[in-house]
């Protein structure tokens, strides 16, 4: 029976689907591993801040995979555009949420930063890691034809 789905499901759709799975074991994985190692070295504090870690993790994730799910099939400069808008955002965002937490984050202990430092850092390497993935095992055509 040939699917009635409006939204058309191909291997670029494949792609972004397993980069959103794999993302979301990834920052499962670092909050479970931040937060038990922040709650040993830091207590609550730790434990806090690997899930905030893992929130921003998340939305950066998240926010990359929406931005190429919304422009698969759309000409390159709109593509382009999705993709910048996005990233532009994010760094908006970002800006923003560490300028409303400035002194939360100064009031933790030194070990609970470092865990929020670790958690984005190794969410950053391991998301850019299992794009990579994603894509190279991907079956996308190259040519229309």
């Amino acid at each position: 029976m040939p699917e009635t789905s409006a939204e058309p499901q191909g291997p670029e759709r494949a792609v972004l689907r397993s980069a959103l799975r794999d993302g979301g074991l990834l920052v499962a994985g670092l909050v479970v591993v931040g937060g038990l190692v922040g709650l040993a070295t830091a207590g609550l504090p730790g434990l806090l801040g690997a899930l905030a870690g893992g929130v921003v993790v998340a939305f950066f994730c998240g926010t990359t995979v929406w931005s190429m799910w919304a422009s698969v099939g759309k000409p390159p400069a709109t593509m382009a555009g999705y993709v910048m808008g996005s990233w532009l955002a994010k760094m908006a965002v970002l800006f923003l949420a560490l300028l409303a937490l400035r002194g939360v984050i100064d009031g933790m202990p030194a070990a609970a930063r470092f865990v929020v430092l670790g958690v984005v850092a190794l969410g950053a390497v391991g998301s850019a890691l299992l794009d990579y993935r994603a894509v190279r095992n991907g079956r996308v055509p190259y040519v229309d034809g």
